[in-house]
């Protein structure tokens, strides 16, 4: 069963995608911001990141910078964001190899994009 770490600042965004992943079989940990999802990679064999781009104390593209610099894994990493400039952000996180999602997301299919991302396939 993969793992996925979900981190978003927001309790609600984050009990939605686990209570979706969960209904595909997948497993899911979570932190507050980009600091805290820091250590939970630290603990945790994590096969997939799903982060909120806006958080306080480290962002979701610092996030995904401390990963990627760090070299703390090299799994696949997805965005969310509702900024308006998302086709120069999703430039900068190609250099990172990371994707982007829009906010407000659709549940079925962002897990659709998690599925590719780690080669499953959904129940729903």
């Amino acid at each position: 069963m993969a793992t996925i770490l979900i981190a978003d600042d927001d309790a609600h965004i984050v009990r939605v995608m686990s209570i979706w992943l969960g209904r595909q079989g997948y497993e899911t940990v979570s932190a507050r911001n980009g600091q805290e999802a820091l250590e939970v990679l630290s603990a945790h064999d994590i096969d997939l990141v799903l982060s909120d781009m806006n958080m306080p104390l480290l962002d979701g593209l610092g996030l995904t910078k401390e990963i990627r610099e760090r070299g703390l894994c090299d799994v696949p990493i997805i965005l969310l964001t509702a900024r308006c400039d998302q086709e120069n952000l999703a430039t900068q996180l190609h250099e990172f190899g990371a994707q982007l999602a829009p906010k407000p997301f659709i549940p079925s299919q962002l897990v659709e994009q998690i599925n590719e991302l780690l080669g499953s396939t959904s129940k729903a």
